[in-house]
């Protein structure tokens, strides 16, 4: 079933998986996570593109395991940055082939080492969702509670957020972020703009220190200084900061789902354990308001 029309008639819950890092590795890993996500009933998992396109056969294989074996709507990713028309129309027809339904449309993020010919085909998500018109995907998209890096203005970043949803998005999943104001500024700005299709929060656990860094390196999201707090004092006491996190993250969840966000996203980094601890956390809430 599309995506898009999933939340035309519920709150939703879902999960990201991102292939392994090379290209030829065994993929069993990955289903045994698919299969432990299933007993939580999500509404769709999305699996990722992986850096510079490199993993997108495995993309379309698991994709389709999660469609097809574990019954589960899939959201494929699809990178236009590194890929050329003969790259999408190969990725689209495997996908199609495997009755899979939906696409997140993405440019993805500029490699350090970035010329012109990244982008020669597809040099925004817009028109790599053009292209994609004619295989019949509900198209998803990705958006920015802090705004684009590259775009100076969050205003900016709306106006590219609304030619999205032109080209045929139906559905906004978000970066990551830590502190719900900056998605509640994003939903009522992006509103005040035209744009009207539902915005999914994206909600990454964080649950060691180590990986602050990295978040900040990799979308640059604002830590509150209360949780950045509480990591600091127990970033040297893993079983206390994994608490931590995963409270955090509860408190996010029920904190939009309160606030009349469509569903909630969870960046699991492949842990399926992460994923059942947050979901033991809220299942009344999920069962009562889902």
């Amino acid at each position: 079933m599309k995506i898009d029309e999933i939340l035309k008639k519920k709150k939703t819950i879902s999960f990201e998986v991102f292939p392994p890092k090379k290209e030829n590795a065994e993929v069993s890993g990955i289903y045994r996570t698919i299969d432990s996500l299933r007993q939580l009933n999500p509404d769709f998992i999305s699996v990722t593109y992986g850096a510079s396109g490199s993993n997108s056969k495995n993309t379309a294989e698991i994709a389709s395991y999660i469609k097809n074996s574990a019954k589960i709507e899939a959201l494929a990713h699809i990178t236009g940055g590194p890929s050329s028309y003969e790259d999408i129309d190969r990725m689209a027809s495997e996908l199609r082939k495997n009755n899979i339904e939906n696409v997140l449309a993405l440019r993805g993020d500029k490699p350090v080492d970035y010329s012109a010919e990244y982008c020669r085909y597809f040099k925004h998500a817009t028109d790599l969702m053009e292209y994609l018109s004619g295989y019949d995907f509900s198209l998803g998209a990705a958006c920015y509670p802090e705004g684009h890096s590259e775009c100076d203005t969050l205003y900016e970043d709306l106006i590219n957020m609304r030619k999205k949803e032109e080209a045929g998005a139906g559905f906004f999943i978000t970066q990551i972020f830590y502190d719900n104001s900056y998605y509640y500024r994003l939903v009522n700005e992006a509103r005040n703009v035209g744009i009207k299709s539902p915005i999914l929060p994206g909600i990454m656990p964080l649950t060691s220190a180590k990986n602050i860094k990295k978040i900040k390196d990799m979308c640059g999201s604002t830590i509150p200084l209360e949780f950045r707090n509480m990591i600091e004092i127990y970033r040297d006491k893993p079983a206390v900061m994994e608490e931590i996190g995963l409270n955090y993250a509860v408190y996010q969840i029920i904190d939009l789902i309160a606030k009349g966000a469509p569903g909630i996203h969870l960046y699991i980094m492949n842990n399926a354990d992460v994923a059942k601890e947050i979901h033991m956390r809220l299942r009344r809430v999920f069962s009562e308001l889902f």
